[in-house]
């Protein structure tokens, strides 16, 4: 018995990973240039910043990163996570997955770290929740594979978060991305459903596309009222 499963290349994955090569490459060349990284500058996390109006701050950090191991470290683990994941999200879903796990991280990383942050390992921390959740949500159709790959999972998470304890790492943006990427992967991620006729068996995604929607905007609302929340309490 044949059962079709979801293929398509994972464009979104190897744009991210080109995208956030790219922007390293203009930090370097901003340090040759200018004696300092000025791309960073305009858009790492700072608090300061943010409460004097530079929102865009909530989501540019995810695309800068503070040398090249850091952003090896990263790229390495949306190449491992990505297109397993886009392949059965689809591109638009995947893509707006990265960004919420993004935001939630960085909003966490405003509201509980003073220090100034940068690097995609919030949205990193995103993906990695939503494996975990596609997994939980989907044992019936994977069965033992999918306990055996959700422990694998959770000793990630937990060994990363306790790396994440040294200093200089912004574990409070790992622990915003986990949950912004949890929320929307167990409101709007792909719930499979295995349907046809021997030999014609496909695995199906019996998600409704309005609960996807419904799932990105609860996720948004509950990270940017937690944003607003303290820029009013901050800025009175």
């Amino acid at each position: 018995m044949a059962v079709s499963t979801p293929s398509s290349r994972p464009y979104v994955t190897y744009s991210l990973l080109v995208i956030n090569i790219l922007v390293f490459l203009l930090q370097s060349a901003g340090d040759v240039l200018f004696g300092f990284d000025l791309v960073a500058s305009m858009g790492m996390k700072v608090n300061e910043l943010i409460l004097q109006g530079e929102y865009w701050r909530l989501i540019t950090p995810m695309f800068l990163h503070g040398s090249i191991l850091h952003l090896g470290f990263n790229m390495y683990a949306l190449f491992i996570f990505g297109p397993g994941l886009e392949r059965y999200y689809r591109h638009g879903r995947f893509l707006v997955l990265f960004f919420l796990g993004g935001f939630a991280g960085n909003v966490f990383s405003f509201i509980f770290s003073a220090s100034n942050s940068l690097g995609s390992s919030t949205a990193i921390f995103g993906l990695l929740a939503a494996e975990g959740v596609f997994l939980y949500q989907n044992q019936r159709v994977f069965g033992g594979v999918a306990r055996r790959a959700l422990n694998n999972i959770i000793m990630i998470a937990v060994v990363n978060l306790i790396i994440g304890l040294s200093p200089g790492i912004d574990n409070w943006g790992h622990m915003g991305g986990l949950l912004g990427g949890a929320i929307f992967a167990f409101l709007g991620g792909p719930i499979l459903e295995v349907k046809g006729m021997i030999p014609d068996v496909v695995v199906a995604d019996a998600r409704e596309s309005s609960a996807v929607f419904r799932a990105a905007i609860i996720d948004f609302l509950i990270f940017g009222f937690l944003a607003f929340v303290t820029l009013y309490l901050r800025g009175s």
